[in-house]
């Protein structure tokens, strides 16, 4: 089942996520999401963003890689997870988001990162993420914490993009994807 994609403006955007209950099923969900996140072209998308106020997120970070890149990329569901530390030299990169089509921004992140989360089998993992694939966690962990990218614009910046998240908000957005609006 493809989802409507939440837009800005949304009150569950801004909203902490529930943890989810161990062992509760949430497969269908997770391909769900896949099929989602496939459709929209995106390479990671939070529960919150398919209206569902629950900590999981997936992500296939391959999609960010060119061939030459030295990085693996992932493919991989967290359920309940804890970003334990961040770290590394931060380096800025433009980032966007499904849920505010046709804003972007750069971003300040550090380059690694520990998270702790269960797999879509409720085995409990920790590990280790660079790179890339460690900045589409970051991304997709916001959500889950009531975070957007634009929430770090400040001033200027802010201000340039204020226009266009009201025109996102009220339905003024082209998309080749299903939204769903506040």
């Amino acid at each position: 089942m493809i989802y409507p994609i939440v837009a800005f403006g949304h009150p569950i955007l801004k909203k902490e996520a529930e943890e989810i209950h161990e062992g509760e099923e949430v497969s269908g969900l997770i391909h769900d999401m896949f099929e989602t996140m496939g459709k929209a072209n995106g390479v990671g998308l939070a529960a919150p963003q398919i209206n569902k106020g629950i900590r999981l997120f997936v992500i296939d970070s391959n999609l960010m890689l060119d061939e030459e890149d030295e990085e693996k990329g992932i493919r991989k569901a967290f359920i309940n997870p804890i970003i334990l530390d961040e770290y590394g030299d931060k380096y800025v990169f433009e980032e966007g988001c499904l849920s505010i089509p046709e804003v972007r921004a750069e971003i300040t992140r550090p380059e690694k990162l520990t998270i702790e989360y269960f797999d879509e089998n409720w085995n409990l993992k920790e590990e280790e993420f660079s790179g890339m694939t460690a900045r589409v966690i970051q991304h997709e962990y916001d959500h889950i914490e009531g975070i957007l990218f634009v929430d770090y614009l400040k001033g200027l910046k802010r201000r340039m993009v204020k226009g266009k998240l009201i025109d996102i908000s009220k339905g003024k957005v082209p998309t080749d994807y299903r939204m769903m609006y506040p």
